[in-house]
C-alpha cells in the first residue's frame, strides 16, 4: 500500500500526459496517412493554442476564451495547409518537408515577437484546474478527466472515419491518393478536413496540457510535439489506435522514470525506446508494411 501511495502520482501523471500526447499524435498520424507528410508545424500549432488562451483570457471570460481557442487553432491549421502545403501538392516530398519546417519556425518566431520571449502564465481553468484527492493523492482534476476525454474523442473520431462520407473519403485517400482523385473524391476538402480535425485535437490537448504545465513559451510545443511524433511512429504511423497506445506507453514510461529519480533521462528514454522498436519492428507496433507500386 505504501508503494502504491508513493508511485500512484507518477502513474496518474503518466496516463494524463500520455492522453495529451495522444491528441497531438493523432494529427501527425492522420496527415501522414493521407499525404505521407510529417507536419513538423503541428507542435507549434499546439503552442499557439496555448498562447491564444493566455491572451484571450485577459479580455474575456474563460468560458468564451475556450471556444475561441478551438476556433482560432482550427483556422490556423486550415491556413497552414492551404498556404504552405497545397501549392506544393505535386512538388517533391523534400520540398513539402522544408515548407513544414519553415512554417514551424515562422510560428515560433511570431510567438517570440508577441511574447518578447518571456514565459506566459496559463490561466487556471474553472473545474479542470481544481485540486482533488484520489486514493489519498492530491492532484489536479485534469489528471483524472484526461484519459476518459481522450477515449471519448478517439471513439468519436473513429466513428466519423468509419460511418461518414468524409471519413470514407479519408480512408480511400489514405489507401490510394491518385485513384481517389480519379474516382472524383474532392481531395482538397479531404486534406483540409484532416488538418482541421488534427488542429482541433491539438487545441483540446493544449487546454489539458497547460492546465498542468502552466508556462507557455515560443518553443514549448517542440518537446510535446516531438514526443507525440515518436508516439505516432512507435504505434505505427498512419494508425490512430497505434498513435494513442504509443502515446500512453510513452507518457507512463517517462513518468515512472521520474518516479525512480531519473528525471534527467526521462526524455532520452522516449527516443531510446523508439530506436529499439524501429530496430525490431520498423513499421511500429500496429503499422502495416508498405507495398510500393511498380
Amino acid at each position: 500500500m505504501d508503494w502504491l501511495s508513493k508511485n500512484l502520482p507518477y502513474l496518474m501523471a503518466g496516463i494524463s500526459v500520455g492522453g495529451q500526447y495522444a491528441l497531438i499524435a493523432i494529427g501527425y498520424t492522420m496527415v501522414y496517412g493521407i499525404l505521407r507528410l510529417i507536419n513538423f508545424a503541428h507542435g507549434d500549432i499546439f503552442m499557439v493554442a496555448g498562447l491564444v488562451m493566455v491572451y484571450a483570457s485577459t479580455v474575456m471570460p474563460v468560458y468564451l476564451a475556450i471556444p475561441l481557442v478551438l476556433v482560432v487553432t482550427v483556422v490556423i491549421g486550415f491556413l497552414v495547409e492551404r498556404v504552405a502545403y497545397k501549392p506544393l501538392r505535386t512538388a517533391p516530398r523534400m520540398s513539402v518537408m522544408i515548407s513544414a519546417i519553415g512554417v514551424s519556425y515562422l510560428l515560433q518566431n511570431m510567438a517570440l515577437y508577441v511574447t518578447g520571449g518571456l514565459a506566459q502564465q496559463y490561466p487556471a481553468l474553472p473545474w479542470i484546474s481544481d485540486t482533488i484527492t484520489v486514493f489519498g493523492v492530491t492532484t489536479k482534476r485534469v489528471t483524472v478527466i484526461t484519459p476518459p476525454l481522450v477515449i471519448l474523442l478517439v471513439a468519436a473520431l473513429v466513428m466519423l472515419i468509419q460511418k461518414t462520407k468524409i471519413g470514407m473519403a479519408m480512408r480511400a485517400a489514405s489507401k490510394d491518393f491518385e485513384t481517389s482523385q480519379l474516382m472524383g473524391i474532392k481531395i482538397n476538402s479531404v486534406i483540409s478536413m484532416t488538418f482541421i480535425i488534427g488542429s482541433f485535437l491539438a487545441a483540446v490537448g493544449s487546454l489539458l496540457f497547460f492546465s498542468n504545465y502552466t508556462g507557455v513559451t515560443p518553443t514549448v510545443g517542440a518537446m510535446p510535439g516531438l514526443k507525440a511524433f515518436v508516439a505516432a511512429v512507435f504505434g505505427g504511423i498512419g494508425s490512430i489506435p497505434g498513435a494513442v497506445i504509443g502515446a500512453f506507453i510513452i507518457g507512463i514510461s517517462e513518468n515512472i522514470i521520474k518516479g525512480l529519480g531519473w528525471t534527467t533521462f526521462s526524455d532520452a528514454f522516449t527516443f531510446a525506446l523508439l530506436i529499439v522498436v524501429l530496430i525490431f519492428k520498423p513499421t511500429g507496433l500496429f503499422g502495416e508494411a508498405a507495398n510500393d507500386k511498380v
